[in-house]
């Protein structure tokens, strides 16, 4: 997730804030500080709301953060690999680098967020019994345990993405012992569950707070989309499983020498070739990035002669690339929307191939076909 703000480590795992997280930080101090705490205990200066609102916002942040860290260091217990942790507007993602390798794995993680937001309730509450009334640190207090609470329930709820459906998934997973069949039940779940949520939020727009009610709605279409992408990436992986890169590459691709001008370029190479992406090359063969006709055709005419392929070239920092024997399930994982390049193939430091978005759908419909053929054999 692009434009974050890193906030450290924790294990070794970066911890980070999306643009959109300082936002809903932002709202929620505004909401505690202006209209929550004024509302709850009357009396108090307006700096004192501001103060205790500020910590509280803070606090809660936290707690988000608290809930994604647990989901990540019970996966790097487990023996997964974690890439990072990104608070953003709706809560928080904990980016795993690959499945759960055992239903028992799959529960442990997925439980592990819930139960750290239900933790925090739970020492909030205590906070707000033995905190003095009706004073306005026990007033935040109750708003923490309110929303932590209510945080660790609804995730619980049965339906992917939610926490809830990567549990129901396991325990599908465990009494079948078919991935598969658990990916589109938790599926079919997180679409249904996406569904109501969006038609109570739409009534509830109507006949109680239209803010509320659109929040609703609006978490319930992510939801129910997230659930449709979700399994269609696990079917796409899948299908490519079994298959190495090699197998689904373009190999010995036209290239752009780094060092000719356009001009150059366009009469040697790209007039007589097929691709429409071309991947740039230095001296030695080793891939410098790509460049696409339409960069090429932006080129006016009277420059080409003077502009040099390098500077002109799509870098993706870091540099994607995949050796011809590694598995083809890495493409799903490195693949960049609207790139046209999923990835550069490179045996040793020369390039020997590259793998297009055709080459990674034509490899998925020969996967969808394949397995249609063995089901019915």
């Amino acid at each position: 997730m692009k434009q974050t703000l890193p906030l450290g480590r924790v294990a070794g795992i970066p911890l980070r804030a999306h643009w959109s997280a300082l936002g809903i930080a932002a709202l929620i101090v505004l909401l505690l500080g202006t209209t929550v705490l004024p509302q709850a205990v009357p009396g108090y200066g307006q700096r004192q709301y501001w103060l205790v609102a500020v910590v509280t916002g803070m606090l809660f942040m936290a707690s988000l953060l608290t809930h994604e860290a647990a989901h990540a260091l019970i996966a790097r217990w487990r023996g997964l690999r974690v890439g990072s942790v990104t608070l953003w507007v709706l809560g928080g993602y904990t980016e795993l680098e690959e499945e759960a390798k055992s239903p028992q794995i799959e529960l442990a993680t997925a439980t592990a967020g819930p139960l750290a937001s239900l933790g925090i309730a739970a020492v909030t509450f205590l906070a707000y019994l033995f905190l003095p009334r009706p004073a306005l640190v026990s007033s935040a207090a109750a708003w923490l345990f309110t929303m932590n609470l209510m945080l660790g329930l609804f995730n619980l709820l049965p339906g992917a993405p939610l926490d809830g459906g990567r549990v129901l998934h396991a325990l599908l997973w465990r009494r079948f012992g078919d991935a598969t069949r658990a990916d589109r039940a938790a599926a079919g779940a997180g679409q249904t569950l996406g569904t109501t949520l969006i038609s109570v939020g739409l009534l509830g727009a109507f006949l109680w707070s239209w803010l509320g009610g659109l929040w609703l709605a609006f978490l319930g279409w992510y939801i129910a989309t997230s659930a449709r992408q979700e399994l269609a990436i696990k079917i796409a992986r899948a299908g490519l499983r079994g298959l190495l890169v090699g197998e689904v590459m373009t190999p010995a691709p036209d290239v752009a020498p780094a060092w000719m001008n356009v001009e150059q370029l366009v009469e040697k190479v790209v007039l007589n070739s097929r691709q429409t992406v071309f991947p740039v090359v230095t001296f030695t063969g080793a891939p410098a990035g790509f460049v696409s006709l339409d960069t090429l055709a932006a080129v006016p005419p009277e420059h080409r002669n003077s502009t040099r392929v390098e500077t002109l070239t799509t870098r993706q920092p870091p540099v994607r690339t995949l050796a011809p024997d590694e598995e083809a399930t890495l493409l799903l994982e490195q693949a960049v929307q609207g790139q046209p390049i999923a990835a550069l193939v490179v045996d040793g430091d020369r390039l020997v191939g590259m793998v297009t978005g055709a080459d990674l759908g034509r490899a998925l419909g020969q996967a969808r076909l394949r397995t249609s053929a063995d089901a019915t054999s």
